[in-house]
Formats: structure tokens, sequence, C-alpha cells
């Protein structure tokens, strides 16, 4: 159940930008939005597929969507910070990039290996990037907390899920679980900054 936030995230996203209501929206990178809330319907629905018969082969559906929104939203932050021209060229590529990381990992898992190192760097390197890019270069939109809360809540989400057992005999709600709804909160902020965010002349 807790996969449900995501889906209903996502058609809402995609609903606003069909309906021009997103005042935060960067035109040149309409594909990494569309890519983006596409990834969290994505995300629902994978992990819905996993829970259902959870392995490795259905796992791999929902990292794969994980990647896709998570790529998506490093390429909108590149945007905005740096050239939207330079994020568009980027969305392709790195969208490859990451779906290749859940294939490697996957491909390691048949062999007995289970490397999680390039998925694990495709997770990590964009959010200590992104800090770095605000920082130096600052953004195109008004509201840069925003970008900063949602890398906090990712934080969270990934504590949830290190610490999954710790956590379900301290409140009795698996980690995992609290991490789909506090990963499900970080898309929400991002979809609500874009609400209310406005480009910076």
């Amino acid at each position: 159940m807790t996969n449900i936030p995501f889906l209903a995230l996502g058609i809402m996203g995609l609903v606003k930008i069909h309906k021009h209501k997103l005042q935060g929206m960067l035109p040149d990178l309409y594909k990494a939005y569309i890519a983006f809330f596409t990834g969290l319907i994505l995300i629902g629905l994978g992990s819905g597929y996993y829970h259902l018969d959870p392995s490795n082969s259905t796992l791999v559906w929902d990292r794969m969507a994980i990647t896709v929104s998570f790529m998506s939203f490093f390429v909108l932050v590149v945007g905005e910070s740096i050239s939207t021209k330079t994020a568009a060229k980027l969305l392709k590529p790195l969208l490859f990039l990451g779906l290749a990381s859940v294939i490697y990992w996957h491909l390691s898992e048949n062999l007995g290996v289970g490397d999680l190192r390039f998925y694990g760097l495709v997770q990590f390197l964009p959010m200590l990037l992104i800090p770095l890019m605000l920082f130096f270069y600052g953004s195109h939109l008004s509201g840069t907390s925003w970008i900063f809360a949602i890398l906090v809540v990712y934080a969270g989400a990934k504590f949830a899920e290190l610490y999954d057992n710790e956590i379900f005999e301290w409140i009795g709600f698996s980690g995992h679980s609290f991490k789909h709804l506090i990963a499900a909160f970080g898309a929400y902020l991002f979809s609500k900054g874009l609400e209310v965010r406005k480009p910076i002349n």
C-alpha cells in the first residue's frame, strides 16, 4: 500500500504538466519532467510487483523505475543550476547510465556476486554534486531550499532503508515501508516546489 503515493504523485504531476500548472517548470526540460513523473508511476507499479513476489527478478523492475525518476531529478537540477540546454542533452545518457547500473547489478546477482557499487555510485554521486552545483552556480529558480529539503528527505529514506529491522522493532512498522513514505514525501516536495518556485530573470 505504501507504493500508492508514488502512483498518485506521478499521475497528478503529469496532469499538472498538461494543464500548465507548474510555474517553476523550465521549458527546455519538458522531457525530463515527463520522465520524472512517469518514473514515479513506474515506481508505484514496480514496487507493487516486487512486493507481490519478492525476488531479484522483480526487484530489478523496482530499481529501474527508481533510477528513471532519480536521474531525471538530477538532470532537472543541472538544468536549473547550470544550463537547461546542457541538461537536456544529458537526459538520455544519464537515464541509460542509471538503467545500466541496475542491469549490471542484476547480472552480477545471477553470477552470485551481487555487486551494487555501480548502482550505489549512480545514486549517491548526484546527491553530492547537487549541493555543490547550487552553491557554486546558484539556481535559475527561486526557493532552492526546496531542493535542499528534498536532499534531507532522501537521506532520511536511505536511513530508513539501512535500519529496516531496527525501525520495525522500535515502532512496529518496517523501515522499508517507512522509506516508501519518506521518499514519496520527497517527490511531493519536488512537485509542490514546481508550483510555487518561479524563474529568476
